[in-house]
């Protein structure tokens, strides 16, 4: 999740769109990466993130080998300067037998 730059509501959901466009780029282009989600926030609460990313890999070693993909690393570099806090959760989804 991410709270991003902006001096006013159109600012911030202006970089808030570039933060997803960036991220769509990814689809396809990572292996193991099975979902990628952005989702803006609409509720405008005061203690809300500006956008949150869902994403599913296939396995941690996927995850973690995304974490040095070449084109991740792009979209980190592009995206860098938006920024004003990032909040991340990484967890393993375990199927009930």
């Amino acid at each position: 999740m991410w709270n991003v730059r902006g001096a006013t509501r159109e600012e911030k959901q202006a970089n808030a769109e570039r933060l997803q466009r960036s991220f769509h780029s990814l689809r396809g282009r990572v292996p193991g990466l099975l979902h990628l989600e952005i989702g803006i926030d609409s509720s405008r609460i005061d203690y809300a993130c500006d956008v949150v990313l869902v994403s599913a890999f296939e396995s941690q070693a996927a995850l973690d080998a995304y974490a040095q993909h070449p084109e991740h690393l792009r979209v980190k570099a592009e995206l860098a300067d938006l920024r004003t806090q990032r909040h991340q959760v990484d967890y393993e989804v375990r199927t009930e037998a």
